[in-house]
């Protein structure tokens, strides 16, 4: 498609790469952005009594298998190498997560080798063929008593549903293993930024092609006015809810400073459901190097998106799908707008999801020189 110029709604990982594929063709790009600073949700600043760097909306851990994707990110400055060690704290104890072989040998009070925990799981799964949902999947991987304990709370207080409601592909996402490896990503490359996710994106946007303005809503004069429109927010809302709301969960936080090291990790879950909290995150444990006297640690809670939340998780249940269908026709009416990201496509994307996206959808268009 040949455009001369471009706006991009959303100054996230989404907006931020399209917009620099575009104008490295010489295609001029605005973007615009609700909020007062660009990053989206991986926005990251600096603590000002503690000096640690904070993800201000939630832990962001870059990974991806794709070398590409990976050259492409540190070409704007430079990851550290991460490895993302979890912990689920139960009433049963605090375990490696996700389940691995030191796991699964002290749940049980085994001293089992990879070949013997395998063999004792493999009884413990229910045989369910075609699992239809995700307790059913996670019963046929996990076992009950694993699925109890580790999952079944955990769920039900992050996605607001009863663990049936949710597909069986929630479930496929979770790994695990009859080995020592307690690493959460298996991805290839894995890293956090040094100087944060907010000063990688300012890098992506320095071009002579971009301009970005903040604390911006799209306005309906503004469609006229350019070629194309990229837009990466809620596409229910764009279109007034006409067709109904599609359901996302949102998370909020308790932060609190802690003189020391509060936990000793980056994450620990929940998943016991009568503490209230998902989760808590250790942010000095984001960059290990880094030596810090205090500690700032969140509390994460999640609930239904309501009135001016900012929606995190879409849901995807089968009422949302068909709702979304129809409002994907509603946008195929629109020849000069493409809905992008994890809002305007309605879709769970990873940060190497969306730049992945963002490069190959910046390739349809080029540069209209008449």
């Amino acid at each position: 498609m040949k455009i001369k110029n471009a706006l991009i709604v959303g100054a996230g990982f989404s907006g931020s790469v399209l917009a620099r594929e575009l104008a490295k063709k010489n295609i001029k790009v605005k973007v615009i952005d609700k909020r007062d600073h660009v990053g989206g949700n991986c926005h990251t600043k600096r603590d000002k009594k503690t000096g640690i760097m904070e993800h201000v909306y939630g832990p962001h851990i870059f990974n991806t298998k794709y070398k590409k994707i990976w050259n492409y990110v540190n070409s704007f400055g430079e990851f550290s190498n991460f490895t993302n060690r979890i912990k689920a704290n139960t009433k049963k104890g605090i375990f490696s997560f996700p389940i691995n072989l030191h796991t699964i040998n002290q749940f049980f009070e085994k001293k089992f080798s990879p070949l013997e925990a395998k063999k004792f799981i493999e009884k413990k799964r229910l045989k369910i063929k075609n699992p239809k949902n995700f307790e059913e999947q996670a019963l046929s991987m996990f076992g009950e008593e694993l699925y109890k304990e580790f999952f079944y709370g955990y769920t039900k207080k992050q996605w607001g549903v009863d663990p049936k409601s949710l597909p069986a592909s929630v479930a496929k996402r979770i790994p695990m293993r009859f080995n020592y490896d307690d690493n959460y990503n298996k991805a290839t490359y894995t890293g956090i930024p040094l100087s944060g996710y907010t000063n990688i994106i300012k890098k992506i946007l320095n071009h002579k092609n971009i301009k970005v303005r903040l604390k911006s809503n799209l306005k309906i004069s503004m469609l006229s006015k350019f070629d194309h429109i990229f837009y990466s927010g809620e596409i229910d809302k764009f279109f007034k809810f006409k067709h109904g709301r599609l359901s996302y969960r949102t998370v909020f936080w308790k932060k609190k400073y802690y003189n020391g090291d509060f936990q000793g990790v980056t994450g620990v879950n929940y998943p016991d459901i009568n503490v209230k909290h998902t989760r808590i995150y250790e942010h000095k444990h984001f960059l290990p190097n880094e030596k810090h006297k205090w500690s700032i640690i969140f509390y994460e809670y999640s609930r239904e998106t309501l009135g001016n939340d900012e929606p995190f998780y879409p849901k995807r249940l089968k009422e949302d799908k068909v709702k979304l269908e129809k409002y994907i026709q509603e946008a195929k009416k629109i020849t000069n707008m493409t809905f992008i990201g994890r809002l305007g496509t309605y879709q769970y994307l990873d940060m190497d999801d969306v730049i992945y996206k963002s490069i190959k959808l910046a390739k349809k268009f080029n540069l209209n020189k008449n």
